[in-house]
């Protein structure tokens, strides 16, 4: 069937994070509504990283279906529901797992604190590559680990990783894990099989274990092909551990539904028993039911949200080449979040996002919350209907007018 995704769809009233609040420090407070903006007008949420498009039919029918039973009590994953992500790696990234492989977890976030725990002694290190998704920091702080840091390089409008600096890095023996970003968010990298060969093979070489997190793995845009790290080859499937979810591929996040990929079976118990020690076990009913009708039946909307968020892209791009060429736009290769440099705007960060917010009423997420790489950027979601980023983009750019 075919899907409107120009459609309007009203979120107010149903909770959401992305209409509905507002990050106030550390915390998330209903809605404020600046000053600075005209009274009445409504603030454009292009922040968190879920889809203003409702989810595919058979997802509705199935969870429909599910709600009518009436009884939602203790759930547990079937043989079908493992299948149905089996299949989907088999079919949509040439990758052969095996159900036994595969733990679930309530959502990537808690999974990579657990992970953390499990295998970082405290005093031990965990290596990230900034700027990057920020409860990455948290995951690791958090956990009385240390943070060491292999920051991307900016190579004529490209982030590249940067390898010999990796290596010098890698050789610290209190660096027992490295957590890998593929597709990269915020910057939108689809990384190459050459270069996670060459990340596997540093990590190999010098004992790193790999958290590979690939909750973005199915938002591939245009001609770039995403790469399983655990399919590369067999020494880096038993070094890795693997972060899925249908979350953002089917706009499912709120039903905390993820799976992660173990084939090595010693890191695979390691980390059930530390699941068990946590207490945060078990599956939500709607989540199970939702994922398996996503994977089974969802493709066919998938293949839709991909061409539309790429016209998006194309939209996004020549407006601003046209109408606001202080900034820069990061394309990406993967993901429907999108990087762009504001550096020319010569604003430090208070006054970056008091422009974006105050003044164009566009809510986005600032840049240095990436880390200090990410200063001067900012990151915009493009997976809504063309006329709410249209009208965003005019925001934006009758506030850059101003400076």
């Amino acid at each position: 069937m075919r899907y409107n995704f120009d459609k309007k769809i009203q979120r107010d009233g149903t909770n959401s994070l992305k209409w509905e609040f507002i990050l106030d420090g550390d915390r998330f407070v209903q809605r404020k509504y600046s000053e600075n903006y005209p009274p009445g007008e409504n603030i454009l949420p292009m922040w968190v990283a879920d889809m203003d498009f409702p989810v595919p039919k058979p997802v509705v029918d199935a969870l429909g279906k599910r709600a009518k039973h009436g009884i939602f009590g203790y759930s547990a994953p079937t043989d079908e529901y493992f299948m149905s992500l089996v299949n989907w790696m088999n079919n949509r990234h040439d990758w052969q797992i095996s159900p036994e492989w595969i733990s679930t977890a309530p959502g990537i976030v808690p999974a990579l604190n657990m992970l953390v725990r499990t295998f970082v002694s405290p005093g031990e290190k965990v290596l990230i590559q900034p700027p990057v998704y920020h409860p990455f920091f948290n995951a690791v702080t958090n956990n009385n680990a240390q943070l060491v840091f292999n920051p991307l390089r900016l190579d004529n409008g490209r982030y590249m990783m940067d390898f010999e600096d990796l290596r010098e890095k890698a050789m610290d023996h209190l660096l027992s894990v490295a957590i890998l970003c593929s597709p990269h968010n915020p910057v939108g990298r689809v990384w190459t099989e050459q270069e996670l060969t060459e990340f596997g093979e540093i990590c190999l070489e010098n004992g790193i274990i790999v958290i590979s997190d690939e909750i973005h793995c199915d938002l591939v845009l245009n001609d770039n092909r995403f790469v399983p790290f655990g399919r590369i080859n067999e020494a880096f499937a038993q070094n890795s551990i693997i972060c899925t979810a249908p979350s953002k591929t089917f706009n499912l996040a709120g039903l905390k539904t993820s799976n992660l990929i173990i084939p090595n079976q010693t890191l695979r118990t390691r980390f059930i028993s530390a699941v068990e020690r946590s207490g945060i076990f078990g599956v939500n009913a709607f989540g199970l039911v939702a994922m398996q009708a996503a994977y089974e039946e969802g493709e066919e909307w998938l293949d839709q949200v991909l061409i539309y968020v790429g016209e998006n892209l194309a939209f996004l791009e020549k407006y601003i080449t046209e109408h606001i060429p202080q900034i820069k736009v990061i394309p990406p290769e993967g993901t429907y979040l999108v990087w762009l440099d504001c550096r020319e705007l010569g604003l430090d960060a208070y006054q970056l996002n008091e422009l974006m917010l105050d003044k164009a009423g566009v809510y986005l997420s600032n840049g240095y919350v990436f880390g200090i790489e990410g200063e001067g950027f900012v990151r915009l979601n493009i997976a809504c209907p063309r006329s709410i980023l249209d009208e965003a983009l005019k925001r934006i750019a009758s506030a850059v007018k101003t400076l």
